[in-house]
């Protein structure tokens, strides 16, 4: 690679960054001002930096920062594990919620509640883990089994029977106790909305370090990607590297889960969408990651409360939304070729 090559590479690069963090910036200052109050971005701005107790501070301070925050913490974790779960299972269809590792994250939250009475996200945060934990072992297992390229459509398949078992044990329960359905009807949708610091502090240190297991896994996914045998000519400790990924996935899973509930597509859609425009390397798709994930779920957030105004849709409805024909956009191309 010659002088010039590598500095244009790393001049596209800044300037996507750039473009990357304005975007973020503006769907921020958008879903701070955006609701059932409309507010101006002066009105906005005022109330972040004024040291005035008026109304549109306190609707800033108190309803949309947390949720805005949330969202992006959340949009973070999903396609970061979306990510990490691809490389791992080296099948560009796995998806934490397509894998039913939300799922499993789901059941346990509702196991919690009902059994226990556990209420609040920093209560049932462990429950989801568990949950998260135990379906994402169920399909790193079915990955290790796979012997010829086809057995990526039975690994998608052996994901949603996961998931469909996972949801009737959760409809069954919630059927026959109507306090547990009150609260998990408004929880299984997923969203951010009526979400406070009281979800966020609680799951924001497990959401930390869950990023900073994926991120360090970077390089290593790469060699991974080549096949377990190019991977350890590399140097690649293949027990550590899946052990650190695998709890990667748990941590970002089972804690955006819990604050918000199961979201789903967001980690299958962009991951690809970024392959298309930063290439294979998973170090740069990570990396590009940390943007793009916050931006679109904001993006969808904001889509859900203009949609439908007065009212609003849960972004977890308008990210199925716009995901699913990705999904079935990636099988047809897939069935093509």
């Amino acid at each position: 690679m010659t002088a010039h090559t590598l500095s244009l590479k790393q001049g596209a690069w800044g300037a996507g960054v750039l473009a990357g963090v304005l975007l973020l910036g503006l769907l921020t200052l958008a879903s701070l001002a955006l609701g059932s109050q409309p507010l101006t971005l002066a009105q906005v701005w005022d109330a972040l930096f004024a040291q005035e107790e008026t109304r549109a501070s306190i609707i800033v301070w108190q309803l949309r920062l947390p949720r805005t925050l949330l969202t992006a913490c959340i949009g973070v974790a999903m396609v970061v594990s979306g990510v990490v779960m691809q490389a791992l299972t080296r099948n560009p269809l796995a998806e934490p919620g397509l894998l039913g590792v939300n799922a499993g994250a789901a059941l346990a939250v509702v196991v919690a509640i009902s059994v226990l009475g556990l209420s609040g996200t920093g209560q049932y945060l462990w429950f989801a883990f568990l949950g998260s934990a135990t379906a994402s072992g169920f399909v790193y297992l079915n990955s290790l089994r796979r012997t010829h390229t086809s057995d990526h459509a039975r690994l998608v398949l052996a994901g949603a029977a996961l998931g469909a078992t996972l949801s009737a044990a959760t409809g069954v329960i919630t059927m026959f106790d109507a306090k547990v359905f009150s609260s998990y009807r408004f929880w299984v949708i997923g969203s951010a909305a009526d979400r406070g610091y009281d979800v966020l502090l609680p799951v924001l240190p497990f959401l930390g370090i869950g990023l900073m297991l994926a991120l360090l896994c970077g390089p290593s996914l790469n060699a991974l990607a080549l096949g377990d045998e190019q991977a350890l000519a590399l140097g690649v400790r293949l027990g550590l590297i899946r052990g650190l990924a695998l709890m990667a996935i748990t941590l970002l899973c089972g804690a955006a889960t819990a604050a918000a509930g199961p979201i789903g597509f967001v980690g299958l859609a962009i991951p690809h969408l970024l392959r298309l425009i930063v290439g294979v390397d998973h170090r740069a798709v990570l990396a590009a990651s940390i943007l793009t994930g916050p931006s679109f779920l904001l993006l969808c957030d904001i889509a859900g409360r203009i949609v439908a105004r007065p009212s609003e849709l849960e972004v977890g409805i308008v990210t199925a939304f716009f995901g699913a024909p990705v999904l079935l956009a990636i099988l047809i191309r897939r069935s093509e070729s």
